[in-house]
């Protein structure tokens, strides 16, 4: 038996891989990766495939990089880990401060955890927590507003203020009250309204359902821009200002998970300074540490951190925190991601890409089983569907978005759908050259998978 085929045998035995439906995944080899140069992963049998998600949705500056690689030798050659349970540790200090100073004004404090998930669960035990401890007197908030369709990660609580049907099916009975406000974009727009229409009912049913529940809300939760998972889709311009407005009138502190969209991929390093937008909160992971290392970041006001000081005794304290938070290497290596936003001009370069996967994809709007192509950056969320003019979806067992997956694979590109939805995510710093490939395998391999051939 080969060493391929053994690790093949042994990855079917003993991994359990994340949203996979095992017994398909089983049947389907997927590469099985062992190294990786630049923009691409080469798999055990020398095979190379460009990576068209970066990482899911994490990579930035590419595998590999120089300039990262010797900065976590480096801090190798220090320590590879200790806790910030009572210590602390020079990276983790100086990655704070380097947050502190590029992220909208007001954001005065950095707790670390490991993932974006983790980062939302954080936000949401400090704000539920602030209310009860703040300086205006005690409030007993428990509710959370979000925005529908809306995925803030798989713990518990970033389920419970996620709107995925599925998770709330399966897990409902786990999760926490919440309410939520209609996502001011979509394809099928309801009760025969217009696109205009729909905007404005939900900028008029965000100030509804936040006043309705303003006493009882300890946060609003919001993507800002482009909401990632459930499909990228992008808001509409002044949505993200108007919560903000809506929040701030009414004390209700907001959360700006900036996960998937921080760190470039909508053109600017954070989302929300394109609307000029100041979160109480922010949530910060994937990106972070240009896709290295498992590393979150939650960031908060000085008001918020405030409510969590007092004599020990008090019972004040944020009771929350993970073995590895912190992490020097982590940190290290989002210090030298940072530095090489700035070396390389990465924000100029998602410009460049931007444009040309616009360009590129133009041609889709004439595509007879495209419904619609959502873009922001270089997020990407191309729309799979039956019947272009009525908007009919596929049958979800065909699995029409899987299947495009697997026909890029056949030409050396990654890719991964969200549903019908196929998602386009090109690392921030991928040259044009390889930005050109990626769309070219993309739109080869829907016009398979369609068997759409044009005219």
């Amino acid at each position: 038996m080969t060493e391929s085929s053994t690790l093949r045998l042994w990855d079917n035995e003993h991994v359990w891989h994340p949203f996979a439906p095992m017994s398909a995944y089983r049947e389907e080899s997927a590469p099985i990766i062992e190294r990786a140069e630049a923009f691409h992963l080469i798999d055990v049998e020398g095979r190379r495939y460009l990576d068209g998600i970066s990482s899911l949705w994490c990579n930035v500056h590419g595998h590999r990089v120089q300039e990262i690689d010797a900065a976590l030798r480096e801090q190798l050659n220090r320590v590879g880990h200790t806790t910030l349970l009572g210590l602390s540790s020079v990276p983790s200090i100086e990655l704070a401060k380097r947050l502190v100073d590029i992220t909208p004004d007001g954001l005065a404090k950095v707790f670390y955890s490991d993932s974006g998930a983790t980062s939302v669960e954080a936000a949401l035990k400090m704000a539920y927590q602030f209310h009860r401890q703040k300086l205006g007197g005690p409030e007993e908030r428990d509710l959370f507003a979000t925005v529908s369709g809306a995925y803030h990660g798989d713990t518990i609580g970033s389920v419970s203020v996620g709107s995925i049907e599925l998770f709330h099916r399966v897990y409902g009975k786990l999760l926490f009250e919440t309410v939520s406000v209609p996502s001011p974009i979509g394809f099928r727009f309801p009760d025969g309204m217009s696109e205009s229409e729909y905007h404005s009912h939900c900028f008029a049913e965000a100030e509804r359902v936040i006043v309705k529940h303003a006493d009882r809300l300890a946060a609003f939760v919001i993507e800002p821009l482009v909401q990632g998972a459930a499909g990228i889709l992008v808001h509409p311009p002044g949505y993200l200002r108007h919560v903000r407005g809506l929040t701030s009138k009414h004390g209700v502190p907001l959360i700006a998970d900036e996960v998937a969209v921080g760190f470039g991929r909508t053109g600017t390093m954070f989302a929300c300074e394109q609307e000029a937008v100041q979160p109480d909160i922010l949530c910060l992971g994937k990106g972070i540490t240009g896709g290295y290392l498992p590393l979150a970041a939650t960031l908060v006001t000085d008001e918020i951190f405030d409510a969590f000081l007092g004599d020990p005794s008090e019972g004040r304290t944020f009771f929350h925190g993970h073995t590895y938070t912190g992490n020097p290497l982590g940190c290290a290596a989002a210090i030298a991601s940072l530095d090489l936003f700035k070396q390389n001009d990465v924000l100029t370069n998602v410009s460049t890409i931007a444009g040309v996967l616009k360009q590129r994809l133009d041609g889709l709007a004439t595509h007879p089983h495209v419904g619609q192509v959502r873009q922001k950056g270089v997020m990407v969320g191309i729309e799979l569907v039956r019947d272009r003019g009525t908007g009919e979806p596929y049958d979800p067992t065909l699995r029409m978005g899987h299947q495009v997956t697997l026909a890029a694979r056949k030409r050396n590109v990654i890719l991964r759908p969200l549903g019908d939805v196929v998602v386009l995510m090109p690392a921030p710093a991928m040259s044009q050259d390889l930005v050109e490939e990626l769309c070219d395998v993309a739109l080869a391999a829907i016009d398979e998978v369609t068997a759409f051939r044009g005219t």
